[in-house]
């Protein structure tokens, strides 16, 4: 049965692109404060979702992704470069 992970077993290829933008952030941005930017766009994620985007053991919708890009002012292109 086929599994929806990647190559090396994550469930999303974005999320270490999320931690690398976050954390170039100036100042930089914890998961909580990252949290609550998208809170403010509607997207309720708290700081224990984001971590577990970050690691890649939660699954991110199209709407979280297109929430992350608008935060980190880049394309949904470039998240899931």
């Amino acid at each position: 049965m086929y599994k929806n992970k990647s190559k090396d077993g994550r469930l999303n290829i974005c999320g270490q692109n999320i931690k690398e933008l976050r954390k170039a952030m100036k100042p930089v941005v914890s998961q909580r404060a990252l949290a609550d930017k998208l809170q403010l766009l509607g997207i309720d994620l708290d700081k224990n979702a984001i971590q577990r985007i970050e690691a890649g053991k939660r699954f991110v919708t199209d709407i979280e992704l297109k929430a992350f890009a608008e935060i980190f002012d880049t394309t949904t292109d470039e998240l899931l470069k």
